[in-house]
């Protein structure tokens, strides 16, 4: 069985490797701004693969424009190595800006009403 990780280096971790998560209730979260139903809806078929491909699976609350990522080890009783991995795993494809990691290779998203997905925090 995988050992969970203590209150202050779950708080720590989470400083260190997922600044855009928090520590809540037992649970790691990560709230996913997005720009309409439509892109809602990609984040959460986005997770629902990692996910599955982890047997891994976050509970999630789902809104015209955001999604909330809850994850937590329930036969450890908190946080561990599985929840750190899918997180970084969750942040790394769906926050992926591919303007800027590209080369210019890729224009990303355009910054157009109608064509807006996912919004950005800076960290």
């Amino acid at each position: 069985m995988t050992i969970p990780y203590t209150d202050v280096e779950v708080e720590q971790r989470l400083a260190d490797e997922l600044p855009h998560w928090v520590y809540e209730k037992g649970w790691i979260r990560r709230k996913v701004k997005t720009s309409s139903w439509k892109s809602t809806l990609m984040v959460v078929n986005t997770v629902g693969h990692l996910a599955e491909t982890a047997w891994h699976h976050p509970d999630m609350t789902i809104s015209y424009a955001f999604v909330i990522i809850k994850l937590v080890t329930h036969s450890a009783k908190g946080i561990t190595d599985k929840d750190f991995e899918l997180a970084k795993k969750i942040e790394e494809v769906v926050m992926w800006d591919a303007a800027a990691t590209s080369n210019g290779v890729f224009e990303g998203t355009p910054e157009d009403p109608r064509f807006k997905y996912i919004k950005r925090e800076s960290k």
